[in-house]
């Protein structure tokens, strides 16, 4: 089976001063969330959804599920870890539970990312089917500069081999348990992207294509720009969903 594993966790404090984590925030007359979760069901290879949401907000997550989703019978809540990576670790557990099979695949994606395509999914998935785990990309269009001290520049990669990472992440169920078995407790304190994981164990991490579009909702002007391009009338706050 495929699943889709939305990822809901955060509380959004870079957002500034709202009241709900902003993947709970409305934008074209309905929660954010519910865009990306609408994606994931309307795919004709998803099997099944997943939303892994903080557990202060459960419950809030469920009334939303019942008000806008209400024939979703595809779909699941439950309550999200202490980050991410212990949040998809829940998200298996629901898989296991549900399917259990060897070949089943996750395609993990972030809850303020509307604007995912379903040429992004399909891509996850074949390329997971075919080499077990994969990242969404695009090319960096400004030169990237590094620094290990966070004072001055101590690298500057090729930008014609630099990418931005989105979500989808997407890999083999059977594949992320073992990974994430084998690391250690200091080494989940401090990684915090799945398929950086997977590198640290030696797994090549392939790339699928991503596009400018699927941006995430970080700050207030994001939120701004993805109500323009749902339609909205910019300035909309949180009460009027």
């Amino acid at each position: 089976m495929v699943f889709g594993a939305v990822l809901a966790g955060g509380k959004g404090s870079r957002m500034g001063n709202y009241t709900v984590p902003k993947q709970f925030l409305p934008a074209g007359g309905k929660p954010i969330i519910v865009h990306v979760v609408e994606k994931f069901l309307v795919h004709p290879e998803i099997d099944y959804v997943i939303v892994g949401v903080n557990p202060e907000w459960l419950q809030h997550m469920t009334d939303i599920v019942e008000k806008y989703l209400p024939d979703a019978d595809r779909l699941t809540v439950i309550a999200g870890g202490a980050d991410r990576n212990s949040t998809i670790a829940n998200v298996i557990e629901e898989i296991n539970r549900i399917s259990g099979n060897d070949d089943d695949i996750v395609v993990t994606h972030d809850a303020v990312r509307p604007f995912v395509t379903l040429k992004m999914i399909s891509d996850n998935i074949r390329i997971a089917s075919e080499h077990g785990v994969c990242d969404t990309v695009v090319p960096a269009t400004d030169t990237i500069v590094y620094s290990d001290n966070h004072e001055f520049i101590t690298d500057v990669p090729l930008r014609s081999n630099t990418y931005q990472g989105q979500t989808p992440q997407s890999f083999k169920v059977r594949l992320f348990e073992k990974v994430y078995s084998e690391m250690t407790e200091a080494e989940l304190k401090i990684v915090t992207d799945a398929c950086k994981m997977f590198m640290m164990k030696g797994y090549p991490v392939y790339l699928a294509e991503g596009h400018v579009s699927n941006f995430k909702i970080t700050y207030p002007e994001d939120y701004k720009m993805a109500q323009i391009f749902l339609g909205d009338n910019v300035g909309v706050n949180e009460n009027d969903q």
